[in-house]
């Protein structure tokens, strides 16, 4: 079983693996490959994506991991206090996040809803709930698909199998795309395996 990516990037030097993590380190690895004699194209990846990420490789390697040394978390809205305390609660029972608004229905909605167990309001918030989760997996699904099919066009897109491994990607035939990617250098199969992993998940189970 392939392990999943934790979020960085990962270099290939043809179809080696060069290195992963960190963009400042893998940066300071493509400025080192760089400068060694070799006619193996240097690719970079962004592991959430599979986009090729383009980096400068100029001056020394102090200047390269400077260059791309990780940015600072994102700072707060402007105008947000950074501790702002909450809002004094009434007596009774808390709310909960609840947010009362208008919905409108046909009396047949309204008559199944208020037939389900827990009434229409706890019915309404399991669909929603349900629904949200079949669309994040659909979601994770296809950019997992996305991912693996723009690294294997760069990284294999000429190799025996390519096209019927991209066929099975998207047809979400795991077994036929772990078969088509079998013979490929040990690096690109396990990083193809790796970006996929989500392009073969089960939908969410619908709640009850």
């Amino acid at each position: 079983m392939t392990t999943p990516l934790a979020p960085g990037y990962t270099a290939f030097a043809g179809q080696r693996l060069l290195a992963r993590g960190r963009l400042a380190d893998v940066a300071v690895a493509m400025h080192a490959a760089a400068a060694r004699a070799g006619d193996a194209e240097l690719l970079v990846f962004d592991d959430r994506t599979g986009q090729q990420v383009d980096l400068h490789l100029g001056g020394d390697a102090q200047a390269v991991a400077e260059r791309y040394r990780d940015l600072p978390a994102e700072a707060e809205p402007a105008g947000d206090p950074p501790h702002a305390e909450p809002a004094p609660r009434g007596r009774g029972r808390p709310r909960l996040g609840v947010t009362a608004r208008e919905i409108t229905l046909l009396p047949r909605h309204w008559d199944w809803l208020a037939a389900q167990p827990g009434g229409a309001s706890v019915t309404l918030r399991k669909l929603i709930d349900q629904a949200r989760k079949q669309g994040e997996a659909g979601m994770r699904q296809r950019l997992a698909r996305e991912a693996a099919y723009r690294c294997l066009n760069a990284l294999a897109g000429n190799a025996p199998g390519a096209e019927d491994a991209t066929r099975a990607l998207f047809a979400g035939d795991r077994p036929g795309f772990v078969q088509r990617l079998d013979a490929w250098p040990a690096d690109v199969r396990e990083y193809l395996l790796a970006l996929a992993g989500d392009a073969f998940a089960v939908s969410a189970t619908p709640a009850t």
